[in-house]
C-alpha cells in the first residue's frame, strides 16, 4: 500500500481534529486581549500592516495526491526597509527589535491559531515550510505531509533551527508515522518549557532547503 495513504487511527483521524478545534477556539478567546495589543503595537512599529501572510503547503489531499496550499498568518517581525535601488534589505537588517522579541517569545506564531481553527493546521505536527521546497523532498520526507502541519512539532523540541535539514525532516516523518495523544501531550509540554526558557532560538539565517540541496547536487555532479 502506498505510504501516502496508510490507514489512520481514531485519534489521528478524528479526535485530534476535535481537540485542535476546541483548544484553538478557547486559546483565541483567552488570548484575544493580547492579540489585539500585538496587532496595534505591530501596526505602529511596522508602520502599517502588522500581519505576515504567506502561502504554505499543508496536508496531502487523498483525492488529488497533492499538498493543499493554504495562507499561513503570523505577526510580522521584519520591516520593509529597502536599499537605494528599491530592493529589500537582507532579513537580518530588516528584523526589528520588536520582531526579535516576538520570535524569542514565539508570540509571532500566535495567529496560527486561526489556521488551526480553520483546519489548515494542527497544534502538533511538522512545521509548514515553503512551497518552493516541495520538489526537493525525498519520497520518504514527503510523508511529513501525511498529517496537518503544526504550530509545534517533534523537530521543534529537539533542536529547532539548530538541526540540519536531514535531521529535521527525519523527525517530521517520525512524528507523522507515530501520531498519538501521548506523543502530542509530550510535545506540547516540552514546547511550553522551551518557550519559557527561550531555548533553541537562533537569529542566524538558515540555508534554504532548495539552495542546500541544489548546491549538493551540483557538487556531486562536478
Amino acid at each position: 500500500m502506498n505510504s501516502l495513504h496508510k490507514p489512520q487511527g481514531l485519534y489521528k483521524n478524528y479526535f485530534k481534529r476535535i481537540l485542535d478545534f476546541t483548544l484553538s477556539l478557547v486559546a483565541l478567546v483567552i488570548l484575544s486581549p493580547l492579540l489585539l495589543i500585538l496587532t496595534l503595537v505591530g501596526a505602529v512599529v511596522m508602520r502599517g500592516n502588522p500581519f505576515f501572510v504567506q502561502k504554505r503547503p499543508g496536508m496531502i489531499d487523498k483525492k488529488t495526491g497533492q499538498e493543499k496550499i493554504f495562507s499561513l498568518i503570523k505577526f510580522r517581525t521584519m520591516s520593509n526597509a529597502k536599499d537605494k535601488n528599491g530592493n529589500l534589505l537582507p532579513d537580518e537588517k530588516r528584523l526589528t527589535a520588536y520582531g526579535k522579541f516576538l520570535r524569542s517569545t514565539s508570540c509571532d506564531e500566535l495567529l496560527e491559531l486561526i489556521n488551526i481553527l480553520k483546519g489548515d493546521m494542527s497544534i502538533v505536527g511538522p512545521r509548514p515550510l515553503l512551497i518552493e521546497y516541495l520538489p526537493y523532498y525525498t519520497p520518504e520526507e514527503r510523508e511529513r505531509h501525511n498529517v496537518r502541519p503544526g504550530l509545534t512539532g517533534l523537530a521543534q523540541i529537539n533542536g529547532r533551527n539548530y538541526l540540519m535539514w536531514n535531521q529535521r525532516l527525519a523527525l517530521d516523518v517520525t512524528y507523522a508515522q507515530n501520531v498519538t495523544l501521548a506523543n502530542d501531550i509530550k510535545i506540547i509540554f516540552n514546547t511550553f518549557i522551551k518557550v519559557i526558557k527561550r531555548s533553541d532560538i537562533s537569529e542566524k539565517r538558515i540555508t534554504p532547503l532548495n539552495v542546500e540541496r541544489t548546491q549538493k547536487e551540483s557538487a556531486t555532479q562536478s
